[in-house]
């Protein structure tokens, strides 16, 4: 770890060297990575001096190729900077070597953002760059699937039901209040501890007495990655649950059921082509036809509701999915922060007609389901 003085020089650039003094090797290594990146946007002119002083001759030092950077990187900075760097160069500088390198991709931490820009160049990629951007994929979908597993079953599993103890004895069983109501006697007020002679398990009331029809409609639109991303991980945890039948449908101005993908998320996201115009309203015509038994059923339209052609028809054709009885939730995001940008005006159009409006990470909308499948 670097001293105060020298996060200063850092945070400060080269103009800090008169007043603080000199440096040494690795904090002029970890500055010229730095600046390699971030002087790009100095008065806004970072990346045509970037382009000029690769067109000229000099007599300065040699650049540093993007391969050479990550490494430079990887070697200076704990794992949460390279991970804050890494995010920068994609996001703010559109380095799409970064995704479309082998040599990059063999290094690079694995990342939402990441996989995000694998994404949208996936079509940049010659096969043997498809194979390595492959491990982005694998890894993020891994650490989702390990994250939102646990966080949608346990939305969904039931709420708990203590007049009724359980035989079985587990974790996810345990009832935390009533153990400690049963064993207030044992409270030691010197030691500060509570002894436990009879841990209580509780029994949990099941949601879903009727099988219930879920559909997810996800927007393909480049805007919308993150959510195709948190869409394909949720609709793999939820498949196969207990009187859950999942269907996700992929849309931009075509309608593609991607349903016997779901098991396989990484497949699924190597699929799916981002881009295009948008027709909700005939992703909304599909899936009314999987719509066999209304009041069961869930359609979860996931969109910025951006409308490609007339958006009278979309409201229309929501208007007779909420009469019929189908329950309708669009959303704006779906991801770890659900922060929306979408079509106000739209959706205010939708929600009079009987859509319910919002934006909800995976494990809000989980507990929306549940709560919808448990009345």
């Amino acid at each position: 770890m670097t001293d105060p003085l020298a996060r200063w020089r850092l945070v400060l650039g080269e103009a800090a060297d008169g007043a603080l003094g000199g440096r040494g090797a690795d904090v002029s290594a970890m500055d010229a990575a730095l600046s390699w990146l971030y002087d790009r946007d100095v008065d806004g002119q970072g990346a045509a001096r970037e382009l000029a002083r690769d067109r000229t001759g000099g007599r300065g030092s040699s650049r540093l190729t993007v391969p050479d950077w990550i490494s430079e990187v990887h070697r200076l900075f704990p794992k949460e900077t390279i991970e804050r760097i890494e995010q920068d160069a994609v996001e703010r500088y559109q380095l799409d070597e970064l995704v479309t390198n082998p040599e990059v991709l063999a290094r690079v931490v694995p990342n939402e953002v990441l996989l995000q820009a694998v994404l949208r160049t996936r079509h940049l990629m010659n096969p043997a760059v498809l194979a390595a951007a492959r491990r982005i994929v694998a890894e993020v979908v891994r650490q989702l699937m390990e994250r939102l597993t646990t966080e949608l079953r346990t939305a969904l599993q039931g709420t708990r039901n203590r007049r009724r103890p359980s035989r079985w004895k587990l974790s996810r069983n345990f009832d935390f209040h009533q153990t400690v109501r049963q064993n207030l006697g044992r409270w030691d007020p010197v030691r500060r501890r509570l002894g436990v002679d009879s841990p209580r398990f509780s029994s949990h009331v099941k949601r879903h007495a009727e099988r219930w029809r879920l559909v997810l409609l996800v927007d393909q639109s480049g805007s919308m990655v993150p959510s195709v991303i948190h869409t394909a991980v949720t609709a793999a945890c939820l498949w196969g649950l207990p009187g859950m039948d999942t269907h996700l449908v992929a849309f931009d101005t075509q309608v593609v059921d991607l349903t016997r993908d779901v098991t396989d998320p990484v497949e699924l996201l190597m699929g799916v082509q981002l881009g295009g115009g948008t027709d909700i309203a005939r992703a909304v015509e599909y899936a009314a036809s999987l719509v066999d038994t209304p009041r069961r059923s869930l359609v979860v339209l996931i969109s910025d509701l951006y409308e490609g052609s007339a958006s009278t028809v979309l409201v229309h054709r929501v208007q007779a999915l909420c009469g019929q009885g189908t329950t309708v939730l669009c959303l704006a995001a779906l991801d770890g922060q659900a922060e929306p940008a979408f079509d106000r005006d739209v959706a205010r159009r939708l929600a009079e007609v009987g859509a319910q409006v919002g934006a909800m990470t995976p494990g809000q909308l989980a507990a929306w389901v549940a709560e919808k499948v448990s009345r």
